[in-house]
């Protein structure tokens, strides 16, 4: 008899981990208010990021700090009220980007971060969807001489994790970007083993619609309530029917806080809001990679709607409305590198991305719960890193042995 298993949250964590599960002989369904791939793995910038060795730290230079507190900054924006309502994971945010902490995080991150593009092909071979996904690497472009240094710096230890990657000149960005205006780089790096794709949304579908075929299922619905029975066995209820299931995972990223608050569960869980906008190219130009403008923090990516410009992060609350000021002034540097013309869409999509304060996600059995399990907070990686995750989630839920130490990623650490 098959083993069951209800997974709630169809974003790429989520549905990686049920095309997992329905791949080792469970029977497995996935519930979502919204269709897979409509929430923040669709709106990401579409990088599957192989060299992402290094998490993105809380600033702790004096001089950072002053450069981010007049709200002005390109990379990163905030709400007051949000950073006061945050304070507490955000201070052990800080914390743990001290030195000592973060080189620790970075070992245990990158093992994780090492398995992105190979368990992404596995998938995406499975669901027929290479085609969404170029091989040729992305662009990460430097300003200023002391951040490109900082970044060659740690040549030795990507290296060391399998990173591959080139150093630019000016001139050679040029050869791989002839539309673009490279006077205002000082070099950058291309990221040789790291992927683009041109519709995350699309190729989150894929994998949905390839664990469909194996007999998995989706249902759209709300989850409402939670309730363990006395076996282990779980009983939820939707706004439609009531089901019933031997494991339950929960992968609903910046809104697993909410649900998990229903069985008694506080984790220091903070969402940070990216936006985009899509817009046309001017006539003739093209822009054959992604491209990042690493000291202003936000990304250009080719996509099937048009050129879609991500910005960096604003701490802000999930149901808070729209303020553009951010993508605005992203797009008016943007044009001074490349010729982007009206915008494709009336309103700019947002997501959240889901945080936790060492920097990594839970990937792990709740510790108060039999047959529950937990996986959220890969902060800006949820879309590199679902189907690792969803692989490791598999065999520990499975019983195997993990691929790799699932330790770094416990719930009890918190």
């Amino acid at each position: 008899m098959k083993q069951e298993a209800i997974v709630i949250g169809a974003g790429m964590v989520g549905i990686s981990i049920a095309w997992h599960l329905q791949q080792k002989n469970f029977q497995v369904t996935v519930l979502d208010r919204k269709a897979p791939g409509e929430e923040t793995s669709y709106g990401n910038a579409g990088l599957i990021q192989r060299e992402a060795i290094y998490p993105h730290p809380f600033p702790r230079e004096i001089k950072e700090m002053l450069r981010v507190l007049p709200n002005t900054s390109l990379d990163i924006r905030f709400r007051p009220k949000a950073l006061m309502h945050y304070a507490k994971p955000l201070w052990q945010y800080f914390q743990f980007s001290a030195k000592q902490p973060y080189d620790k995080i970075v070992e245990e991150w990158a093992t994780l971060i090492e398995h992105a593009t190979k368990e992404h092909e596995v998938m995406f071979t499975a669901s027929d969807a290479e085609y969404l996904v170029r091989q040729k690497g992305w662009l990460q472009l430097h300003r200023d001489q002391k951040s490109l240094d900082a970044i060659i710096a740690k040549s030795t230890k990507l290296t060391a994790h399998g990173v591959e990657f080139k150093i630019l000149t000016p001139k050679e960005i040029a050869l791989l970007e002839p539309d673009l205006d490279v006077s205002h780089f000082v070099g950058g790096i291309h990221w040789l083993n790291a992927w683009q794709v041109t519709s995350p949304g699309d190729l989150t579908k894929a994998y949905a619609e390839n664990f469909k075929k194996l007999g998995g299922i989706i249902k759209e619905t709300t989850v409402t309530n939670l309730h363990e029975l006395s076996d282990g066995s779980w009983d939820i209820t939707t706004t439609k029917e009531q089901l019933k299931t031997q494991n339950l995972i929960i992968a609903t990223g910046p809104w697993s806080h909410e649900i998990l608050k229903l069985l008694g569960y506080n984790f220091p869980l903070f969402p940070m809001r990216g936006y985009h906008t899509h817009y046309q190219a001017a006539e003739g130009k093209m822009l054959n990679h992604s491209i990042v403008d690493e000291d202003n923090g936000y990304v250009l990516s080719p996509q099937k709607l048009g050129i879609r410009l991500t910005t960096g992060a604003e701490f802000t609350f999930i149901d808070a409305p729209i303020k553009d000021e951010q993508l605005q002034a992203d797009i008016k540097v943007a044009r001074e590198l490349f010729p982007l013309e009206s915008p494709v869409e009336k309103t700019p999509w947002f997501g959240h991305r889901p945080c936790l304060p060492d920097m990594k996600p839970i990937i792990d059995k709740a510790p108060k719960h039999q047959n529950l399990w937990l996986a959220f907070g890969h902060a800006h990686q949820g879309f590199t890193l679902g189907p690792a995750t969803g692989r490791l989630m598999s065999e520990m839920i499975s019983g195997e042995t993990p691929y790799i130490d699932p330790a770094p990623f416990k719930a009890t650490r918190f």
